[in-house]
């Protein structure tokens, strides 16, 4: 039985086999050269982290048409055999609930585009507001909350107006 080629060994052989450079890989992925070869020698030590490994090699084995989940699955192994990138074992055995769920996605918010959004919608929520409550005082009858009210006339002293005028006799 014969051992499974690396991820490396697998990259290096597809891009060999469609007559394609490291350059020209280079220029298509628009990831550098040294990572590339990196990348084909297996040599892992070269990155700093492995989000870059696994994103490096999903978009070679993409331009490559190569099976992408098994090379990544592949990929994720030979990572756990190294120093440098194996996944420490969890800090906990606890299953994750709603507010670790909820504080993962907190912590995925663009806090800057955050702001602007929130901000955006407390004024359009101000104007709707507005917008209701001019509406209801338009409609409000101005006189509702008074009590009935009775006519009395103004008690002037005498003296102080002017006479009216007689009418003249019609004819």
């Amino acid at each position: 039985m014969t051992a499974m080629p690396t991820v490396a060994e697998q990259l290096r052989s597809a891009r060999e086999a469609r007559k394609l450079s490291v350059a020209e890989v280079a220029e298509i992925t628009k990831i550098r050269t040294d990572h590339i070869r990196a990348l084909e020698e297996g040599n892992f030590d070269v990155f700093v982290a492995p989000v870059y490994i696994r994103g490096f090699t999903r978009t070679y084995a993409t331009l490559l048409k190569l099976n992408v989940p098994e090379i990544i699955a592949a990929l994720t192994v030979e990572l756990g055999q190294t120093e440098k990138f194996s996944e420490p074992p969890p800090l906990s055995k606890e299953r994750k609930g709603a507010l670790d769920f909820l504080m993962l996605q907190l912590s995925k918010v663009n806090w800057q585009k955050g702001v602007v959004v929130v901000g955006g919608l407390a004024v359009v929520g101000a104007l709707i507001g507005a917008a209701w409550w001019w509406r209801r005082q338009r409609k409000a009858d101005p006189t509702a909350g008074l009590p009935p009210a009775v006519y009395q006339p103004a008690r002037r002293p005498a003296g102080e107006t002017l006479p009216l005028p007689t009418p003249a006799p019609r004819r």
